[in-house]
């Protein structure tokens, strides 16, 4: 499977930039959720890759081809980038059976591929389930009723799965009938002589005319598979379906209905219709957002093990954070058309790159508590926080914030300038959906509504620290005198709301104990996991232990 490689994506609509000079690198094999809320851009992204969308401007590489270029006046369609979509509605054909679903996309390819003997690879198939009758026999004999009569229809799904057969050849295999023979090996000895000598007359007849076939039973010339343009035999079509049935476990359900199955079962038709033409790259757009909980929790498993067993590059769209993490090898989170952060699920959650970032992923969400204060020569920051509380923010690197912010300032400068030589170009729109720094939410007891006050002014000796709520632990020799404002207990944890003063903070406390609102604790804030965000561009600094 290929690398897909986005270099400075952008799409708009008049002055709104719905992606915003996107770039990316999928490396192949990898599962990628795009990550972000409601209309930041993830679906348009993805739209762009498959070819279902044109980008403004950029470029998009698929393995070592170009489908999109938007100077050189490239754009390859999207049926001709040799990508699977599965969109949110299955799209399944209600008056087309579960075969015929998986298959109808099959019969339509018509292209360049390598010429396929369908007999010699018949032939090949019958010598490889021959070769053991015992073991074709207890396969066909596991598949009886309850009156002890054979179930034709399991024995041939049976065979098909475990010698990887089309239908054809499993109903060839099965009326040889050796699961009622006395020796099945026997029985089979003599059949396996017939189709060596069937093959070999093939193989005989290619050499006549300076051919071969190779062990996929392709004809070759001189070692190289003969190339044609030429449309799926029947063959190969069930030899496809049967192989995508067998992955996400729909054999049993080829004759039914859509209408008949359930959710889940109907989202694995999908998937299969999806990856029978052998794409390469799955492309899914919230996929399980039609199922319960509980299915979509199955699921999740499901495509995490057709990841590794189709070796297949997804890259998957999802607004649902907790999909995101279980999921995926990397996580792009995108606010705004701006992509935020690119980068492993763990390295998300446990370094945010900005108060977005950190706000958007995990469940509850991070604590945000603001600090006024100033790094001293040893590197530590003293901090003023919840209304009076003395800490000292520890840094685990050896960092300058004074340099920090100096780089900062240099690149918000780059920026600015880029952004200024990019209007002066002929054609060039101002960005009408303009970035700004994420206004996170600080807890208190009195909410008060954000948008009727006056935006604080804020200094250099502002920062606002992130605390994910299992940092939070209550001890005898806790620091902070704090009130149990709300508990929720879920038998192996419970999420508490600590008030203190006119603030409040989030923790998950784990055990089976029960907390009542108005009970007095004691907290501490653990861990080396603690971030120092800058207030001013809303960036991270970097994390450290807090000292209280």
């Amino acid at each position: 499977m290929p690398d897909i490689k986005l270099e400075n994506i952008t799409k708009r609509w008049g002055k709104f930039f719905g992606v915003d000079n996107v770039s990316l690198d999928i490396p192949n094999n990898s599962f990628i959720t795009l990550l972000g809320p409601s209309g930041c851009g993830k679906t348009t992204i993805l739209r762009m890759i498959a070819g279902l969308e044109t980008p403004t401007e950029g470029r998009i590489t698929i393995g070592d081809r170009v489908v999109f270029d938007s100077n050189a006046g490239i754009n390859i369609p999207a049926n001709k980038r040799k990508v699977g979509f599965l969109f949110q509605n299955y799209a399944l054909w209600p008056n087309m059976t579960v075969y015929e679903n998986i298959s109808f996309g099959l019969k339509n390819i018509d292209e360049e591929m390598p010429v396929l003997d369908v007999e010699a690879k018949r032939a090949g198939d019958m010598i490889r389930a021959l070769t053991n009758g015992a073991r074709v026999k207890e396969i066909i004999s596991e598949c009886v009723d309850k009156t002890g009569k054979t179930d034709e229809k399991k024995a041939l799904v049976k065979l098909i799965d475990n010698y990887n057969l089309s239908i054809y050849t499993a109903k060839e295999l099965y009326g040889l009938k050796l699961h009622e023979a006395s020796d099945p090996n026997e029985a089979a000895k003599a059949k396996y002589t017939e189709y060596c000598t069937k093959l070999e007359g093939i193989r005989a007849a290619y050499r006549k005319e300076g051919k071969d076939l190779n062990e996929k039973f392709e004809v070759t010339v001189n070692g190289e598979p003969v190339i044609a343009k030429r449309k799926l035999t029947k063959e190969e079509i069930d030899s496809k379906v049967r192989a995508c049935s067998r992955i996400v476990k729909i054999g049993m359900f080829m004759d039914r209905y859509p209408a008949e199955l359930s959710g889940g079962q109907q989202q694995r038709v999908a998937i299969a219709r999806t990856l029978a033409p052998e794409p390469q790259v799955l492309f899914m757009d919230e996929p399980l957002s039609n199922l319960d909980a509980k299915l979509r929790l199955e699921m999740r498993y499901e495509l995490q093990r057709l990841h590794v067993e189709t070796g297949s590059t997804f890259v998957y769209v999802t607004h649902d954070q907790m999909e995101a993490m279980t999921l995926a090898t990397r996580i792009c989170l995108v606010n705004n058309g701006v992509l935020q952060q690119y980068a492993a699920p763990l390295e998300v959650y446990n370094r945010p790159e900005n108060l977005f970032v950190a706000d958007f992923v995990g469940n509850p969400s991070m604590n945000f508590v603001e600090g006024k204060g100033k790094q001293a020569a040893d590197g530590s920051v003293a901090l003023d926080i919840l209304g009076g509380v003395k800490a000292r923010f520890v840094p685990s690197d050896n960092i300058k914030i004074d340099d920090w912010k100096a780089d900062r300032d240099k690149k918000a400068k780059q920026k600015a300038d880029y952004e200024k030589e990019r209007l002066s170009l002929k054609g060039a729109v101002e960005k009408s959906n303009k970035d700004e720094v994420f206004k996170y939410h600080v807890q208190t007891v009195e909410e008060q509504d954000d948008s009727l006050q006056d935006a604080p002014a804020v200094t250099e000796e502002d920062y606002v620290l992130g605390i994910r709520p299992e940092a939070i632990g209550i001890s005898d020799e806790g620091r902070i005198d704090t009130t149990i404002y709300g508990a929720m207990p879920t038998g192996m944890e419970s999420t508490l709301k600590f008030r203190v003063g006119d603030y409040l903070l989030t923790g998950v406390i784990f055990g089976g104990v029960i907390y009542r609102i108005g009970q007095e604790a004691k907290i501490d804030v653990k861990g080396n996991d603690i971030l120092l965000f800058d207030r001013v561009s809303g960036r991270l600094i970097c994390a450290g232990r807090l000292e209280l």
